[in-house]
């Protein structure tokens, strides 16, 4: 969503709206289905999107119908260094698809392995 009067988002959307079966997708971190963490910052960052979107195609979903995520970091420091490395794992799975989002720093997630926690909203069957 553009709002007028507003510069264009760059990596985020202002806003989504959707139509269809709403889809609440829990907070997903940065393992394998084997429970293993992917080493660093992006890998984690990379797996926890691959998790996020497991579940989304697993309800009969696609990236398209994503509407909302607020994406958890430990480290913001690391996020801001690594945006260009992040902006390409994003690229390979999203592609120039943006949904409505927020970025928040936080002390600590329950595992103490995560460095980052997805939660996401999506809206399944007739995306805008």
């Amino acid at each position: 969503m553009i709002v007028p009067g507003w510069p264009p988002p760059k990596g985020y959307s202002n806003g989504r709206s959707g139509r269809g079966r709403m889809l609440h997708v829990g907070g997903q971190i940065g393992w394998n289905p084997q429970g293993v963490f992917a080493e660093g910052f992006v890998a984690q960052f990379a797996q926890t999107l691959d998790n996020v979107l497991a579940v989304v195609r697993a309800a009969g979903g696609t990236v398209e119908d994503l509407a909302e995520m607020t994406v958890f970091v430990t480290d913001m420091a690391s996020y801001r260094g690594a945006r260009k490395e992040l902006g390409a794992v994003w690229r390979e799975r999203l592609g120039t698809y943006y949904p409505a989002m927020a970025l928040v720093a936080v002390t600590e997630l329950f595992e103490p392995k995560a460095l980052v926690e997805i939660q996401a909203v999506a809206y399944l069957g007739d995306s805008p």
